[in-house]
């Protein structure tokens, strides 16, 4: 927060959960995101939303309400909010206002940037690098590659897999990736921010990471504007810094939540299936800023929760057109035990482009996809009349693609705690071999089953690969 001369505003008239009704009573009128406080109570902190009417305004509350006290004096800082920026947020947990929460002493807060983005920041020229990168996860760097400077979305419902599979992308992309790294927490489990801390500092990794956390206990303005603050913290390094950014957001759906929690207490009309009607607006808002320049980029993978396994939600479509890359997770993949549980039919990514990938990369995606289509084809009929019914020709497509199924399952390095099992890192070449020589009749004397959780098939047992 960035102090100037305070001067006085008004007095508190209400408050409606996070929301403050502040009467004005002097000739002085705040600019919108014009930080407050009160006169007393330094740790009240009101951020201006909207003028209800000329001397009323509506005000976010960024800090406890039992702060607060009708006809409490209220002036201004001055200034925005801010948030700490630079390399002393490396290797940091840090919440909305810069207050550390890893346990560990106070930033020096030598250099602050406002949360709100300039019109400058808003107008910069979206550069696409051509560069591929490796996660070392067969599925996602088989069908649905991340480009360096582009978006993914990891898609899907309840307890199908996406904090997992975006913890194991940070922790294999951390190695390999020269920038920096930042993580923001939207209204997710404390537990979560804490297990993801614990894997950094094993991997070595927390050095050149940064986290930005607001949990899920805490209140709908915070959760709503500490996207907002994590933004600006990528955008500081990639202009300022010159650095390359990977940007990881945890959950774009609790943000839109927060933001409708918000517009609720605000009592503005809704949309029709009940969001904001701002939903759009709030949500290019935070996507725009996450922007490449022709120097450095900032590539984004960000986690969307998915109410009742429905994709049609306002909040999700709204979401998916800014990803490059989509990955959508199966309840039925994770119901029958195939980790990452992603489906490969529904999800897509820009990058399955003869510009990006290589002839060989983009032959065997054709062939497996294909393979896909013929297995949920075929599948149907086994179901009802039996495998043994089909036709030799079919018998050979169907099993062949049940081997590429269950290839594609991989243990990974952040579950091994709860399977015990070594997780193993793939590269790319060698997951476009195996499903080449899969698809090519190499393995058809192995049964299926001998594929799942396997690393490359140069780990099963009595073959000739």
């Amino acid at each position: 927060m960035e102090k100037m001369n305070t001067q006085f505003v008004g007095r508190v008239y209400g408050v409606k959960g996070q929301i403050v009704l502040v009467h004005c009573e002097s000739d002085y009128r705040p600019a919108l995101g014009e930080l407050l406080t009160a006169e007393t109570v330094q740790t009240a902190l009101l951020e201006v939303h909207a003028y209800t009417r000329r001397d009323m305004l509506s005000c976010l509350l960024l800090s406890s309400k039992e702060d607060l006290a009708r006809n409490m004096r209220i002036v201004t800082t001055g200034g925005t909010l801010s948030v700490p920026v630079g390399k002393e947020v490396l290797g940091r947990a840090i919440n909305l206002y810069g207050h550390p929460v890893d346990g560990g002493a106070d930033l020096t807060r030598e250099k602050t940037r406002p949360i709100h983005p300039t019109a400058q920041k808003n107008t910069l020229k979206k550069h696409r690098p051509r560069r591929l990168l490796e996660t070392g996860l067969k599925i996602v760097d088989l069908f649905t590659p991340i480009i360096e400077g582009g978006r993914l979305g990891l898609v899907g419902g309840a307890g199908v897999g996406k904090t997992a599979l975006m913890t194991e992308m940070i922790r294999n992309l951390n190695k390999t990736h020269p920038g920096i790294t930042l993580f923001t927490g939207i209204g997710e489990r404390i537990r979560e921010g804490y297990e993801l801390w614990e894997l950094l500092q094993k991997t070595d990794a927390l050095s050149k990471t940064a986290l930005i956390v607001a949990h899920i206990n805490e209140n709908a303005a915070i959760r709503f504007k500490v996207a907002a603050a994590a933004a600006t913290v990528a955008e500081y390094f990639r202009d300022e810094e010159h650095t390359d950014v990977l940007f990881f957001a945890d959950n774009i759906f609790r943000f839109v939540q927060a933001g409708n929690e918000l517009s609720t207490l605000l009592e503005e009309i809704p949309s029709e299936f009940g969001y904001q009607s701002t939903l759009q607006t709030q949500i290019a808002e935070f996507e725009n800023r996450l922007v490449s320049t022709p120097a450095n980029s900032i590539t984004s993978i960000q986690t969307v929760y998915v109410p009742a396994d429905d994709l049609s939600d306002p909040a999700v479509a709204a979401a998916m057109p800014y990803f490059e890359a989509l990955m959508v997770l199966s309840r039925e993949q994770s119901q029958e035990g195939r980790y990452p549980a992603i489906d490969i039919l529904k999800s897509k990514s820009s990058a399955l482009d003869r510009s990006y990938i290589d002839e060989r990369h983009y032959k065997v995606v054709t062939a497996g996809i294909e393979a896909l289509h013929q297995y949920e084809r075929l599948a149907r009929i086994a179901t009802i009349i039996g495998e043994s019914e089909l036709s030799a020709q079919d018998r050979v497509v169907y099993e062949r693609a049940m081997r590429l199924r269950n290839y594609m399952t991989q243990m990974t390095v952040t579950a091994e705690s709860q399977t015990g099992v070594p997780g193993v890192f793939v590269t790319r070449d060698d997951a476009i071999a195996d499903v080449e020589a899969i698809l090519g009749g190499k393995f058809d004397e192995i049964p299926p089953d001998r594929f799942m959780y396997i690393g490359t098939t140069k780990d099963l047992i009595g073959n000739n690969a």
